[in-house]
């Protein structure tokens, strides 16, 4: 007897530590298996580029856990949410996405099998942009209405570029019709690089995408960005003018941002959500989205969410007005 006691104490004295560990990892939050980082369009899109540069900052901010980008394209980001809705909630599988599939998508997609607020857990609110109507080599206009005049002589050049169908570029693309009174035929991409490479090779006349997506090939002259939707010009835009600046009564701008599985434990989100706004608040990497034409936002889970509602019911009535549909 006093030998069993003897062995079952060495035991505990030897490895006991690693119950011990185990339970202040749970209590912590913290997982040594790799985050996969969900993005729901290809590799080489705004949205991708984003998630590569938060992968490459978040294991400094997590004790060296491992962070990979792993891409699901395809249904305008909905083969992506189905796959972060079936996660484990162990904090392991997140989700980077524009704010389309979480304002947008919800209004436009009748059938579609997901709830934002019931299925999700909104971790951080990393950018916000707004987009440019872009020229490609196939219209050569300089102005919104340039643009309308050639879509009125000229038809076969009256079709835009998007990344996807059921996207905030998407639906811009349709209140443009309507204000400018023109028919403008949408051609859905799978993601915002595909859009610009058939742009470029001039198989659509127009994009609508994210500033960043076109800003390199309109610096080089490639496309020509005739029109910005927000509020203001955009820095690294100067010289384009606004939708309102010519005309046109439109201001939209959206966002990318964090999300994880629903029922997220709060050590695992508020370990996720410290780590992700402190990559935002690094001056190289907030240099570094400025330059693309982010503004830096890195909000807290609730300042998510709060903005998440507010945009949702931002764009139903626009929405609910034009009868639009996407499936």
């Amino acid at each position: 007897m006093k030998r069993a006691f003897l062995i079952v104490t060495l035991f505990i004295g030897q490895f006991g530590w690693l119950a011990n560990a185990a339970l202040a990892q749970a209590s912590s939050g913290v997982s040594e298996k790799p985050i996969k980082i969900l993005v729901g369009f290809p590799a080489g899109g705004s949205a991708d580029v984003v998630a590569r540069l938060l992968a490459q900052q978040l294991p400094a901010k997590l004790g060296g856990q491992s962070v990979v980008v792993e891409n699901l394209p395809g249904s305008s980001g909905l083969i992506a949410i189905e796959a972060i809705k079936n996660a484990d909630p162990d904090g392991t599988t997140l989700f980077l996405t524009p704010s389309g599939p979480m304002v947008i998508l919800p209004h436009v997609f009748k059938k579609a099998s997901f709830d934002p607020a019931r299925n999700l857990t909104p971790v951080s609110q990393l950018v916000a942009f707004q987009f440019a109507v872009t020229s490609g080599p196939m219209s050569h206009v300089k102005s919104m209405a340039e643009m309308v005049n050639k879509a009125k002589s000229d038809p076969r050049t009256a079709s835009f570029a998007t990344p996807g169908t059921g996207t905030v570029p998407q639906l811009l693309g349709v209140m443009l019709s309507e204000k400018m009174q023109i028919e403008w035929r949408h051609m859905p991409f799978q993601g915002g690089a595909p859009a610009l490479n058939a742009l470029l090779g001039g198989h659509v006349g127009y994009g609508i995408d994210v500033i960043s997506e076109i800003l390199e090939a309109h610096n080089a002259g490639k496309v020509r960005a005739i029109a910005v939707t927000g509020a203001h010009r955009s820095a690294q835009l100067p010289d384009v003018p606004t939708l309102r600046e010519q005309g046109i009564a439109i201001d939209a701008s959206a966002w990318f941002a964090v999300y994880g599985p629903a029922k997220m434990p709060l050590p695992v989100l508020a370990r996720l959500n410290r780590a992700i706004v402190s990559v935002m608040r690094e001056p190289a990497t907030k240099a570094k989205l400025v330059g693309m034409g982010f503004d830096v936002i890195g909000s807290s889970s609730r300042q998510l969410a709060a903005r998440q509602k507010t945009d949702l019911l931002k764009w139903e009535k626009p929405i609910e007005a034009m009868g639009f549909q996407a499936d």
